[in-house]
């Protein structure tokens, strides 16, 4: 974005391709919660679709992320995505889901999108742990497996042993389902366990290292995992585990922008800019990973 919170599309579609036209990047989720996604108009999100596919969709799946209150809302966004060109839609929960959730208002929001926009493939977002009650429940789960678009879930549990256990339902039940590793802060454990791919706003920084742990898990070389691990987690850390929370966005627009692969690292209210002494942990957790 640019001082004045409008958006830059241009510099928007350089770190697009920066993050993603890499060996190993299969595709990219856009319109995530790193991506403002709960600030930005519907308008903006359908405009992020067309830019990123012009940029990448060619040789990249391109994943756009659903974020409405309403289901109706929901399933409108889900549309302009599909017309927009993209191969996927992941929806996330609405906000207010975090007071009150049940497995049928869950039912509900997410067969809205799918009968929106018939066949589009589906992935489910699995809410932070801590996120009130916003985290599927195993009941919940199973009745979203039974929608028939859902392909994939970005596991953002933030927690190991419900990561697991999350895997292991999908593949009883779903194991055409794949379950993608999204914590930023313990990939490499998640990966160890087993994981079918990441969507993580880390890539955005350190794209090559993620895909090379996951390569590295694969091959069962884990010291080269944990090598790469100890490059990682400085930054997972700085960016995701240092308090405040809820500060990924800002905090990952700064190091893009000392990185120089931005120029600017507005976010929109209202959340503030990164001051002094979260720029100066930035910074030395930049240093510490290396770049």
């Amino acid at each position: 974005m640019r001082s004045d919170y409008s958006v830059d599309w241009e510099s928007y579609a350089r770190h697009t391709a920066h993050c993603v036209l890499r060996d190993g990047m299969a595709g990219v989720l856009i319109n995530g919660h790193a991506g403002e996604n709960f600030c930005i108009s519907r308008e903006e999100k359908r405009r992020a679709v067309e830019v990123t596919v012009a940029t990448v969709g060619a040789s990249r799946l391109v994943v756009a992320g659903v974020n409405a209150e309403s289901s109706l809302e929901a399933a409108e966004e889900a549309r302009d995505a599909k017309m927009a060109g993209a191969d996927a839609v992941m929806v996330f929960l609405p906000n207010s889901f975090a007071l009150a959730h049940t497995t049928a208002m869950s039912v509900l929001h997410h067969r809205a999108v799918a009968d929106a926009v018939p066949g589009m493939p589906m992935f489910l977002f699995q809410a932070h742990h801590a996120a009130g009650r916003m985290a599927f429940t195993a009941e919940t789960l199973e009745a979203l497996l039974d929608i028939p678009e859902v392909v994939g879930i970005k596991e953002g549990g933030w927690e190991v042993d419900s990561y697991d256990d999350v895997r292991r339902r999908v593949r009883a039940k779903r194991p055409d389902v794949a379950v993608c590793a999204s914590g930023d802060e313990h990939l490499f454990a998640c990966y160890v366990h087993g994981s079918d791919g990441s969507l993580v706003s880390l890539a955005d920084i350190l794209p090559d290292e993620i895909v090379a742990l996951d390569a590295a898990v694969r091959a069962n070389d884990l010291p080269a995992a944990r090598a790469l691990h100890e490059k990682l987690e400085p930054l997972a850390e700085a960016i995701y585990g240092s308090p405040p929370g809820g500060r990924a966005t800002a905090r990952l627009k700064f190091c893009l922008r000392e990185m120089g692969v931005i120029p600017d690292a507005t976010v929109r209210l209202p959340q503030p800019p990164v001051e002094a002494a979260e720029a100066a942990m930035l910074r030395a957790a930049l240093r510490e990973s290396g770049l």
